[in-house]
């Protein structure tokens, strides 16, 4: 496959033809004009902006938390408890969802260490191991992640007043008049439903895995032991020890967290979480779980390299965005699902339409700022509860991230697998976790 920022910028020319063709052309400008106007527009979108900063830090902040000492010795310790695939498989991808529906940077990275560390074990003490299905077990947590704390479209339809920009100049006045102004954790993550089909995927996935890991054949491994990022020793002098003090790096985390508190303890109350608040919380945390200064800067700079997707790719969706909100094509599209769909086959639209959206946009943030003013603009039409439509879209974006590797790069950098090796075992938990979602999507 091409690389993301190549099929963004080929989703990108796609769009624009698309817009010339479907869409009415202005009188006072010629229709070409008027769509790259509405591209750069998009693409320069205020509040789109920060939002990808939002997503960027949740990403990066994650990262950086599971590469503190803590962190890895927690690892280490679990990693003890193992002594063959299924055991393995088991316990890797449990504490990689439970660990992902916290913040899915924390859980992907997690995760990847944990297999890393399975393999190095298997080394050490000389049980034999399935790694390729280890490795798998590690990246499941991106199958659950939209419709966790993190989700890019829960957080984001949790900040007061986002529903209303999102869908500013989409479709008609009067339906946007019933827009609430925020919907709660309460009605999407935190929701019943929500939490159901979670802890069925908790159960029923690592014991998929589980019966895999009895007849998988054994896998040869010859791994070095990963270090992660290395610690300095030396003697400091000076203004140099600033950076080194575990008083700083302790006392600032302290001193945000309380902050945190502090500021966001009526939201917590009514479940209503927002990027900035997820953001605020984690950053404390990390500073807290490193100790100083110079070990959360090196986990840093690691951490920023998995960013770089979001970086340079989220503009283009915007722009994306713009053509499409700017020349009626959202409501075309919203409009067409109104006329094939009804209330109870809506969610199942949205399901696999958010799958097959995500082969091609492979970011959760960038496809709900492409495809939510759809979502939302149909749910609206046709009377679907907002809450169900966000997180049908939330599943169904989350799913196909075990058919598109682009997420799995870091974990397949850090455990030195390749995408061959694990997508056989991530199709067929995608297989099981369809099925998951769609009863609860009907049933639920």
């Amino acid at each position: 496959m091409p690389s993301p920022f190549a099929i963004a910028v080929l989703l990108t020319l796609l769009t624009m033809v698309l817009a010339l063709f479907f869409t009415e052309a202005p009188t006072d400008k010629p229709h070409i004009l008027a769509i790259l106007s509405f591209w750069e527009s998009g693409i320069w979108n205020n509040s789109l902006l920060v939002f990808a900063y939002q997503m960027m830090l949740i990403l990066v902040l994650g990262h950086i938390l599971v590469l503190s000492k803590p962190m890895n010795l927690l690892i280490v310790k679990l990693t003890n408890l193992v002594s063959n695939t299924s055991n393995a498989v088991l316990l890797v991808s449990a504490c990689t969802m439970i660990v992902s529906f916290f913040n899915w940077g924390l859980g992907l990275i997690f995760g990847a260490i944990m297999a890393r560390k399975v393999a190095e074990a298997s080394q050490l003490r000389g049980f034999k191991i399935n790694y390729p299905l280890v490795g798998a077990s590690g990246y499941v947590g991106l199958m659950i992640w939209h419709g966790g704390i993190s989700g890019s479209a829960p957080l984001k339809v949790a900040e007061s007043g986002h529903l209303a920009s999102l869908m500013t100049g989409v479709g008609d006045s009067t339906l946007i008049a019933k827009l609430p102004d925020l919907i709660p954790f309460s009605e999407t993550v935190f929701s019943s439903f929500n939490l159901i089909i979670f802890g069925i995927l908790l159960i029923v996935l690592p014991l998929v895995l589980y019966k895999i890991g009895k007849k998988a054949p054994f896998t040869p491994i010859n791994l070095p032991i990963y270090k992660g990022i290395e610690s300095e020793d030396s003697i400091f002098s000076g203004a140099e020890k600033i950076d080194h003090s575990k008083f700083f790096g302790i006392g600032f985390g302290l001193l945000i967290l309380g902050t945190f508190f502090y500021k966001y303890s009526d939201s917590l109350l009514k479940m209503i979480i927002t990027p900035n608040m997820l953001n605020f919380f984690m950053l404390g945390l990390a500073l807290m779980l490193h100790q100083n200064f110079k070990s959360f800067l090196t986990a840093v700079e690691e951490a920023i390299k998995g960013a770089t997707g979001i970086l340079i790719q989220f503009p283009l969706y915007f722009g994306i965005m713009g053509i499409m909100r700017d020349s009626g094509m959202v409501v075309q599209i919203a409009d067409f699902f109104v006329s094939i769909a009804t209330p109870t086959t809506l969610p199942l639209f949205t399901f696999f339409s958010g799958g097959l959206v995500n082969i091609f946009v492979p970011s959760g943030g960038g496809q709900w700022a492409i495809q939510g003013p759809i979502v939302v603009e149909s749910a609206l039409k046709l009377g679907v509860p907002l809450p169900k439509a966000i997180m049908a879209l939330a599943y169904g974006d989350q799913i196909t991230n075990m058919l598109q590797p682009f997420w799995a790069l870091p974990l397949l950098g850090i455990t030195k697998l390749k995408a061959k090796d694990i997508l056989p075992y991530t199709l067929l938990l995608m297989v099981v976790g369809t099925m998951v979602f769609l009863l609860g999507l009907l049933f639920l």
